[in-house]
């Protein structure tokens, strides 16, 4: 319990650091005044003062946030700091500003991975048989578990993802596949079958199948640096593309709202990857900082990606919305916004503790 909690504080703490951090920069950077800049929320426990600029510690060690001048409509303003207010400078400015929060949790991802990959190698699932399927084409060709696959029609396949993918591109055709069982190797000819899959979102697919499954084996590829670098933006792209895709499947309905999850969720995550060790939670921690970066650019008010909506139509328009348009987008927001944490809440409750879960259920009920 205690290691998922600190694993918890580190990766919030950390990555809403990081994002708020990207805003602190630009800002500064933009000639705005930064009023504070805290890592934590809550009662102030030490700090200083450098400039206009607070930098303080604070009491709970969730993130941090940054405070600047004229961010908020009721913020008062003199004449003389108008000139270095949020509220006065460009919209391009502006835009950069809340832009810089989603973008420094990528480029955070990419740094990390490439971190990652430049000392440990890539790590990448071995072409080793788990299962063979009964009556599937792999066993009627004689393939068994621990079987390794060396090359498809004379191709080295050095991964289980290059094994796959060799086998969606060669559709329903005969296979001629170099296999090694223990110390000796064979030739084998394989024919996939058109078959029912599902995909990482659950959905079934039709695809070419020989009916095997991998094993937990992985193949570590050393790498050099400007390599390290290529994988880490490959990596990051793959991760946000895959989350893109699920927020629209979470729209289709395609993937039920009830596996949705949230901060205990991610705790639990968290501190199973703290047990694996240090690289793992590195890993997780860019994992989950590509989707703090995705999540904060959706065009929904109140987050960054509601106020670059904004700014963008300012920019077009040459002028902002009025206030009465904000203030009902940003309820609106909100809205959705509360819905959404008390479905993954009540996932996370359904989850961790169930009958707590059905209890309340029935005290709603009534």
């Amino acid at each position: 319990m205690l290691t998922t909690i600190l694993a918890f504080i580190v990766v919030l703490g950390v990555l809403i650091f990081v994002h708020e951090f990207g805003h602190f920069l630009v800002a500064k950077r933009s000639g705005v005044t930064v009023l504070r800049f805290s890592l934590g929320f809550g009662p102030r426990i030490a700090g200083f003062t450098r400039g206009t600029t607070e930098y303080r510690l604070s009491m709970v060690p969730l993130g941090g946030y940054v405070k600047m001048l004229g961010e908020d409509a009721e913020d008062e303003v003199s004449p003389e700091q108008q000139a270095t207010s949020f509220s006065q400078a460009g919209v391009f400015k502006r835009l950069a500003i809340v832009l810089a929060g989603p973008l420094t949790n990528f480029l955070f991802a990419i740094v990390v991975f490439t971190l990652i990959f430049a000392f440990s190698g890539l790590h990448e699932y071995a072409p080793v048989i788990g299962t063979v399927i009964s009556g599937s084409p792999a066993q009627k060709a004689g393939l068994k578990s621990a079987d390794k696959v060396v090359s498809i029609d004379g191709k080295a396949v050095k991964t289980w993802d290059e094994l796959s993918a060799s086998i969606q591109d060669h559709g329903t055709r005969p296979l001629k596949l170099l296999v090694k069982r223990g110390d000796s190797s064979f030739s084998v000819t394989v024919t996939p079958s058109l078959g029912t899959d599902k995909d990482l979102f659950g959905e079934t697919v039709k695809r070419p199948l020989i009916g095997i499954t991998r094993t937990q084996d992985y193949t570590v590829t050393p790498v050099s640096p400007p390599e390290a670098f290529y994988y880490a933006l490959t990596n990051t792209y793959g991760v946000t593309v895959l989350s893109l895709q699920a927020v629209v499947k979470i729209i289709e309905r395609v993937i039920p709202l009830k596996t949705l999850g949230g901060p205990i969720l991610i705790a639990q995550m968290a501190g199973q990857q703290a047990k694996k060790g240090i690289v793992d939670l590195i890993y997780f921690m860019a994992f989950i900082s590509i989707n703090l970066g995705v999540l904060n650019l959706l065009p929904i008010p109140l987050l960054d990606g509601g106020h670059i909506l904004f700014f963008l139509i300012e920019a077009v328009l040459g002028r902002p919305l009025s206030l009465s348009k904000i203030e009902l987008a940003q309820k609106v927001g909100l809205l959705v916004l509360a819905s959404l944490m008390v479905v993954v809440f009540y996932n996370d409750i359904m989850r961790t503790w169930p009958s707590l879960a059905h209890l309340f259920g029935r005290l709603w009920a009534k």
